[in-house]
């Protein structure tokens, strides 16, 4: 059956259905992935929370999807756009279909629409609001509705996993579980801890460190966390990923900017101007740290994006802290910065139990 893709600027495209008709249109903002694999990772991001999620690469599906790579419990868009998608699963692994895992959570999914097209016209205007509709003369309001997705994906209780050496205490601002296998193949004991949670809490859990997940959203939708996240910063070794990088950034008084259709991808090159080497990185982000807001926060640029010299990381001049907008773990993507995680663990043991107030 037939269905349409309406954007807010003003263009419409048809398609066809993969699967059940969505009794309601669905709204969200629109963004594009252009990994030509990983999408099982992509639509079990939390980060991807209500967003209508375009995959440029022309078929998707083609490996099904299995128990091994999935990033949460179950996908976080409110819609996928593809070209093509595969109906089976052609893999050893594979346990059901994209299109049945997808309509199984009720996430509609829209195929053989001219991606392309659709991605040259985000690039033009910018991510924007869109509609996913039975009807091609859909008149719908494309008022998207503003409330805090960190809420909707953050973990409800403390869990610790892991028995290791080190005690690190994880933000859940909606987290890939990649970062906890990370930290956990460090040989860390991990507690994940909810979004709200005080700088007291976290201080009567005695971390040797804190971790600033990734997550959705704007991130100064998430303000009046920002004070307890300063004396975090202030009193822990502490690395922030994504939206923790940005939340860091914030909390010590830079400032952040959206972006025309943000980082999407596996393949970003990024700058470490500290060493002067360049590697590909994994990334999902609409925003970004202002670089002119840096000196007043203590902070300075240590990673750049060498497609556009947007902020992709930061050091600070004084504290036990490093930031980046992309991600170490990766998944998907390629490995080249998990060196990340090696960095932090180092700083935790070099500063291990100093609860010191840097303000």
């Amino acid at each position: 059956m037939d269905g349409y893709l309406h954007l807010s600027e003003g263009v419409s495209y048809k398609g066809i259905w993969a699967g059940k008709v969505p009794e309601a249109e669905v709204k969200g903002e629109i963004v594009f992935f252009t990994g030509m694999s990983g999408y099982q990772e992509v639509l079990t991001d939390p980060s991807y929370k209500d967003q209508i999620v375009v995959f440029t690469y022309p078929l998707i599906g083609n490996y099904g999807i299995n128990k091994a790579d999935a990033e949460s419990l179950k996908p976080h868009p409110a819609a996928v756009i593809v070209y093509e998608a595969e109906r089976d699963g052609f893999h050893y692994e594979s346990d059901i279909s994209l299109t049945a895992y997808l309509e199984n959570w009720g996430v509609p999914v829209l195929t053989h629409v001219d991606t392309r097209t659709v991605v040259k016209k985000i690039r033009e205007h910018g991510s924007m609001p869109a509609v996913l509709s039975a009807r091609e003369d859909s008149q719908t309001n494309f008022m998207l509705h503003r409330d805090l997705k960190v809420g909707k994906v953050s973990s409800e209780e403390t869990e610790t996993h892991g028995k290791g050496d080190h005690h690190i205490v994880l933000f859940d601002f909606g987290f890939k579980k990649s970062i906890l296998d990370g930290l956990l193949q460090k040989g860390c004991k991990v507690t994940v801890v909810p979004y709200k949670s005080s700088f007291e809490y976290i201080q009567s859990l005695q971390p040797d460190g804190v971790l600033l997940s990734n997550g959705p959203g704007d991130p100064k939708d998430l303000e009046k966390q920002l004070p307890q996240i300063k004396k975090v910063i202030e009193h822990f070794p502490t690395l922030g990923i994504c939206l923790g990088h940005q939340l860091a950034a914030l909390a010590l008084g830079g400032d952040t900017k959206k972006m025309l259709f943000g980082h999407r991808g596996a393949n970003q090159p990024v700058h470490d101007q500290e060493t002067g080497k360049v590697f590909m990185s994994s990334q999902n982000h609409s925003y970004v740290v202002d670089e002119d807001s840096l000196e007043r926060a203590g902070l300075s640029a240590r990673f750049i994006n060498c497609n556009d010299g947007s902020v992709e990381g930061l050091s600070h001049l004084h504290l036990p802290l490093v930031t980046v907008q992309f991600h170490p773990e990766a998944h998907p993507g390629p490995g080249d910065s998990e060196f990340i995680f090696d960095e932090f663990i180092k700083l935790v043991q070099t500063t291990k139990r100093r609860v010191v107030n840097y303000a």
